[in-house]
Parts: structure tokens; C-alpha cells; sequence
């Protein structure tokens, strides 16, 4: 008998970008519970109740944006919210990942679940299935300014509830009308508000975030590991990591990587090897990793928190409170999460950054034992200096995706929505900063390796001979030239599935090494 999965009450349990994830990945199952369902159609019946009324309220019975004046009757109030799917149904460009589509839904029926947006039942149930059934609406890239909310991909979402659009279904991508040949389903009639209500909100925005949330994790936690790795490669010092130095400038960032990247080189014979050399202080892409490395934990910890805050909020409008109070206000404008995600998109290139000077600085040869380029017999080979001239392409690519996303706003609407906060185009952008970040992290891991082999028979601590040995297996030691591609994308792989993030837990464990700190709940947790 298959064991039933974990149970996420929609609408009312606290929902984090790890549960999140964990829903779009069929790890978790989401569910309306029968509480959410009774506030949901309590609020629906408030909504039927102010159209019979036939008093002007935003979104239920008016037009919208410059239309907000226009009156709409009560036999087309339904007509309207068909109408509103069909022509914001605007986006342009390729589509969005799927995973990412699929959050969308995820976080939007999360909002919709909490009673607020006078959506049916109906509804709220047809979005659950096509999570249920990862039948995952296929949804454009570009086109929304992250204002009135995500407007654009999210008409491009519900497309299907209507019968039209297209959908990711069983492997293939299929329009909306073989799904429902397929499925035996048939389109839904939206009730007043229920198009503005889908439509309105950050979930584009904040989806992305999502994803930036776990890979730029991901990308600090290994940056930790492979520049320790690079440190015992180049022989650096243990000392700037010491607590009395950063219990003197207090930043939960900087302590939090010191304190781990100390315990990686602990019990070191490199380390021990070189104690009490006459080199009096590192360069600072080893000295400053604290700081550096700490400075983007911050603006990941910022981020995560204001993700929460958007994975729990009702960010459609007008919010519906009672018959007697319906709020239009500006709870969809996507502000607070762009300013931090342009934060995070900096912080990310910020690891790239640093990587490639640790590359740089691990190919001249300046490290006793270390050759230059990494390889003995140069001239006829040239070793590994084009790899870094890689990394500086994605640094440098990186530097220029940095300008702020929402910095930037255009009027639109006619003027109605007069300042929009281009999250939309952040997200998408600090994603692909963070896939170049995954790049140069891959060459960093192949170069330190290379160094850490120069330091035989000398052995590192276990966490860091562990990772070694595993990344042997895969890429060989490179006495001269090869397809250095070949490695890159071999590397690549191994930090997407972050192997090596595992494999250090895997032997902290196994070896009682301690790499935990004050700050893991926060820093390690989403």
C-alpha cells in the first residue's frame, strides 16, 4: 500500500518557498480544507450579494484600470471577466519553465484559498487540479511590468479554465481543447470579479523568487565549499575565519560562513603544513570570503524573509472584507519584492565575482608548489588560463544584468497605473545571473581540484578530501591540454545537483565534524 503524502492546508498554513517547491514537485500534496472552503464561499456570496446590490464597487460591476468608471450591467459581469482573460492574454517571448508555471498556480490558489478575492469554489478546485495532474498552462516570458500585478502571464495561466490557451500535459505540449478531449473536463463560466481575481497579484514575481530563494542558496553553500577547497589548494591562511575577528564585526553573514569554512579546513595537513610559513596575510578573494560570501547571505536571508511575507499575503484587489467594505488599493504592485530581488541578483553576481578572482589567482603560479596555470608542462600546453578567460566573460555578463530592474518604470493603462515595479523583469534576470553564477562555481571547483592535487601526499580535512575524491571520479587529474568543455560541463552538472552541498552534510555526520552555527535556522532553512 503506497503511503499517502504530507498534507498542505492551502489557505491557511504557512507556506515557505521549500514547501512551495516541495508542492510543485509532487512531494507534498496541497489541499482546501473544509474551513478554507466555507470562507471561500462566504466571500463568494458577498460578491453575488454587492452585484444584485448594483452599487459601483472596482472590479465586480465596473471596468477596469481607466475603465473604472465605466458601470457594467449585471447580465455582463460575467462577460467581463471571460473578456479580461482573453485580452490581457498578451505575454510574448519564450515560455517560462514549467516548474515555474506550475508555482504560479501553487502561490496563487494560496492567496485565493484565504477567503478575500470572492473567487468560487469551482474555481479554486479547477486551479487545484491542474496542479494535481501537472497540467501546467503554458505561459510567455515577457510582458508584464509587475504593477497591477503579474497581469500579462497570469491571463496566460487561467487561458485554460476557459477552454483556450495551451498546456505542458503528460509530455507534450497540447492546446487547452485536447486537454479537455483527454480529460473529459469542459470550460468553467467565471463569475464577477473571478477573471480580475486571478489576474491581479504578484505570482509571476514572486514564483521567480521562489527559484532565486533555492539556487542562490545553493550557489553560496558551494561557493563556501569550493573556496575552502581553493584555500587549501593555495595554501591560505585559516586565520580570517576565527571567531575573535568576526565577534568584532558582528554581521550574521560573515559569522555564519567564517564559522563554516573554518570547520572545513580543520584537522588539515595542508593547513598544518604551512603554519608557520612567512607569508604575512592572503589576497583578498581568500581573506574576504567572510565578508564577501556573508554580504550576499545577507541579501538572501532579506530576501527569503519578504518572500514569506508575499507567500502568505492576499495581493489580488479589490479585496473583498464584507458587503460594506471592498478595499481597491495597491496590495498586487510587486515593489517590495523587486527592490529585494535586484538586491539578490547583485549578491549572486557578487559570488561570481569573487570565484573568478579566486581562479585567476590560482593560474600565476604564485602559491609555493602550485605551477603556473595549474599544469607543470606549459609552452606546448596551456593548461587551465582560457577556462578563466570563461569566467570573466560571466562575470562580466553578470556586472551588466546588475542595473536595478526596478529602478526603472513606464507609465501604462493610460496613465492609471502611472509606476509600475518591473519585479517581473528582475526575477527572470537575477535566475539567469544565478545559472552563470552555477557556471563559474564549476570551473572554481575544477581549478581548486587541480591545485589540491599539487599538495599531495598531504591530505585536507575529511569533508574536503570526500569532495575531491567524488569530483576524481568524474573529471581526471589534467596533466596536459584536453577539451576542457568537456570537464566545464561535467562540473556544471555537479553543481546543479548539489552533490557537493550533500556530500558535506553527508560527512559532517559521519565524522562529527560540526558545521552547524548560531544562525542555521535562518540561513540554512526555507
Amino acid at each position: 500500500m503506497a503511503q499517502s503524502k504530507e498534507q498542505f492546508l492551502l489557505g491557511e498554513g504557512y507556506l515557505t518557498s521549500g514547501i512551495a517547491l516541495a508542492i510543485a514537485r509532487n512531494e507534498i500534496q496541497g489541499i482546501i480544507s473544509d474551513s478554507a472552503r466555507a470562507k471561500i464561499n462566504a466571500n463568494r456570496q458577498v460578491v453575488e450579494n454587492i452585484v444584485q446590490k448594483g452599487e459601483a464597487v472596482y472590479g465586480i460591476n465596473t471596468g477596469f484600470g481607466p475603465l473604472c468608471t465605466t458601470m457594467i450591467s449585471k447580465e455582463e459581469t460575467r462577460i467581463l471577466q471571460t473578456n479580461i482573460l482573453q485580452s490581457h492574454s498578451v505575454g510574448v517571448g519564450e515560455p517560462i519553465a514549467t516548474e515555474i508555471a506550475k508555482l504560479m498556480l501553487i502561490l496563487k490558489l494560496q492567496s485565493l484559498a484565504k477567503g478575500f478575492s470572492g473567487i468560487a469554489e469551482t474555481t479554486s478546485d479547477r486551479i487545484l487540479w491542474h496542479i494535481d495532474n501537472d497540467a501546467i498552462p503554458v505561459v510567455p516570458s515577457q510582458g508584464s511590468v509587475g504593477a497591477s500585478g503579474d497581469l500579462a502571464p497570469l491571463s496566460h495561466l487561467f487561458l485554460p479554465l476557459i477552454g483556450l490557451g495551451k498546456v505542458q500535459y503528460q509530455g507534450e505540449e497540447i492546446t487547452t481543447a485536447t486537454l479537455f478531449e483527454k480529460t473529459g473536463l469542459s470550460a468553467i463560466e467565471l463569475g464577477p470579479k473571478e477573471g480580475l481575481a486571478l489576474i491581479n497579484g504578484t505570482q509571476f514575481i514572486l514564483a521567480h523568487a521562489v527559484k532565486v530563494v533555492e539556487k542562490l542558496h545553493s550557489c553560496l553553500t558551494q561557493a563556501d565549499i569550493i573556496g575552502a577547497m581553493m584555500i587549501e589548494g593555495l595554501q591560505g591562511s585559516i586565520k580570517p575565519f576565527f571567531s575573535e575577528l568576526h565577534n568584532l564585526r558582528p554581521y550574521k553573514g560573515n559569522k555564519h560562513v567564517a564559522a563554516r569554512v573554518k570547520s572545513l579546513l580543520e584537522g588539515s595537513e595542508i593547513m598544518d603544513d604551512h603554519a608557520n610559513c612567512d607569508r604575512v596575510q592572503d589576497p583578498y578573494s581568500l581573506r574576504c570570503i567572510p565578508q564577501v560570501h556573508g554580504s550576499s547571505r545577507n541579501a538572501w536571508l532579506h530576501l527569503k524573509e519578504l518572500v514569506e511575507i508575499e507567500l502568505n499575503s492576499v495581493t489580488d484587489n479589490p479585496i473583498v472584507i464584507s458587503e460594506e467594505l471592498t478595499i481597491s488599493g495597491g496590495s498586487f504592485h510587486g515593489q517590495p519584492l523587486a527592490m529585494a530581488i535586484d538586491y539578490a541578483c547583485l549578491a549572486a553576481s557578487e559570488i561570481g565575482n569573487i570565484s573568478d578572482r579566486r581562479i585567476y589567482l590560482a593560474l600565476e603560479g604564485n602559491s609555493p608548489g602550485v605551477p603556473k596555470l595549474l599544469m607543470e608542462d606549459t609552452g606546448i600546453n596551456s593548461g587551465y588560463m582560457i577556462l578563466q578567460y570563461t569566467t570573466a566573460a560571466l562575470a562580466s555578463e553578470n556586472k551588466g544584468l546588475c542595473f536595478p530592474s526596478s529602478a526603472d518604470s513606464i507609465p501604462t493603462s493610460l496613465g492609471q497605473e502611472d509606476h509600475v515595479s518591473m519585479g517581473s523583469i528582475g526575477g527572470r534576470k537575477a535566475l539567469r545571473v544565478l545559472d552563470n553564477v552555477e557556471k563559474i562555481l564549476a570551473i572554481e571547483l575544477l581549478t581548486a581540484a587541480q591545485a589540491f592535487d599539487y599538495r599531495k601526499p598531504l591530505k585536507s580535512g575529511a569533508i574536503l578530501n570526500e569532495i575531491h575524491q567524488t569530483l576524481r571520479q568524474e573529471v581526471d587529474f589534467a596533466a596536459v591540454d584536453r577539451v576542457f568543455a568537456d570537464d566545464i560541463e561535467k562540473g556544471i552538472a555537479i553543481i546543479k545537483s548539489q552533490q557537493l552541498i550533500q556530500l558535506a552534510q553527508s560527512m559532517a555526520t559521519q565524522e562529527n565534524i560540526n558545521l552547524a552555527t548560531e544562525f542555521d535556522s535562518e540561513f540554512e532553512n526555507y
